[in-house]
């Protein structure tokens, strides 16, 4: 009996002692640990040692032709895991979360147009001098706009009211591979909840895994910087997501596995496999999105008008909408095609008045065929 209470003494402080050495970790060390990484270790995307901060699907005819005009400085030092580009946002005022050298953001100038604005904001001085040193010289020589429709600005995606980002005050938020690298994903995400105006969304990449690591996963210098120790468990993102005001996340395409190159950062990590996810958060009133697909009667239809998406819209990994096709809706899907900045380009029929219960997700919306999961999500 006394050896069992003294073993299992020892296995109490070792969970207490891996518990304290994280949060340590994520008060003291990772915020610095990050910036090393990124501001020092990195010099350019060929000394990574995964696949999870490149990008692997091919973007868009109009992204392609943007990033061949970006800087070769601003390029060289990107490292992303996906690909965070709604179609045609045109006037948006876009926020991206951890901007790093800014090749998004530079994109995204182009993409918006001289009536949009873009922001980039980002910790790492050194990532912040690149995206800096070129703006103008983009914006007025390359693009041809009157006046730079860009800036970066130095904070932390935590706290981006000291980073001067005012409530309501974006309609779309972009982060490519960077939320795994806070110590505070509850916090960067009820701030992107803050400052996204009504019908805005958060559209983002980042990595994920399919469980919950390790304090030694956790607390790895290279697999942090990498953006695998920081990688938060699906189901765990989930459910901070809805917390913080999201309450229908979906999932914008088939998640893409990431490869570990390194053999000792593979022994650390075991059988954990790690995914690249674009997920879409949208806000509205509280109570207008709900957790279950809920059927009102209501059809939309794309009108064919995003630009490069002439024949179909894609919404998540279950709805494509071709162009001038009726397609009965759950009351989310309705709100998020038609209320949110997407609502100029589609057409809708019916509203809340009338409930017929749950939505029958099986009777065919607008899906591509392929069946799948949303991801967590309400639809499906």
């Amino acid at each position: 009996m006394k050896q069992q209470q003294q073993q299992q003494q020892t296995v109490c402080c070792g969970v207490v002692d891996d518990d304290a050495r994280l949060k340590t970790f994520e008060t003291e060390e990772q915020v610095g640990v990050v910036q090393e990484y990124y501001g020092k270790e990195l010099q350019t995307s060929d000394d990574l040692k995964t696949s999870a901060c490149c990008t692997a699907k091919a973007p868009s005819a109009r992204v392609r032709k943007l990033l061949s005009e970006v800087p070769d400085e601003v390029v060289r030092k990107y490292y992303g895991c996906g690909s965070p580009f709604p179609v045609d946002i045109r006037g948006l005022r876009v926020l991206d979360l951890g901007s790093g050298s800014g090749r998004d953001c530079y994109v995204c100038a182009g993409l918006v147009g001289e009536d949009g604005f873009v922001t980039g904001v980002d910790m790492t001085r050194e990532q912040l001098d690149v995206a800096r040193a070129h703006v103008d010289e983009y914006c007025v020589t390359t693009l041809k706009y009157a006046s730079p429709n860009m800036r970066f600005v130095e904070g932390r995606i935590e706290d981006l009211k000291s980073a001067g980002v005012e409530d309501e005050s974006v309609d779309l938020i972009i982060s490519n591979c960077v939320v795994n690298l806070s110590p505070d994903k509850r916090a960067v995400l009820k701030e992107a909840y803050r400052v996204l105006a009504p019908g805005g969304e958060m559209f983002f990449s980042d990595v994920y895994c399919d469980r919950r690591l390790s304090v030694e996963a956790k607390t790895h210098p290279v697999l942090v910087g990498e953006c695998l120790g920081g990688a938060l468990y699906e189901q765990d993102f989930l459910r901070l997501a809805r917390e913080a005001g999201f309450t229908d996340p979906r999932m914008y395409a088939v998640p893409e596995e990431i490869e570990i190159r390194d053999d000792g950062l593979k022994d650390i990590l075991g059988q954990a496999r790690f995914y690249s996810i674009t997920y879409r958060l949208f806000k509205f009133p509280d109570g207008r999105l709900e957790t279950l697909c809920e059927d009102y009667g209501q059809a939309v239809r794309y009108k064919g008008t995003m630009e490069e998406s002439k024949h179909a819209c894609v919404l998540d990994d279950h709805h494509v909408f071709e162009t001038g096709k009726w397609y009965e809706v759950c009351g989310n899907t309705a709100s998020m095609v038609a209320e949110s900045w997407m609502g100029k380009h589609f057409d809708v029929l019916g509203d809340r008045r009338t409930h017929y219960g749950l939505f029958d997700c099986d009777a065919g919306t607008g899906t591509d065929g392929g069946g799948g999961s949303s991801g967590g999500g309400a639809c499906c």
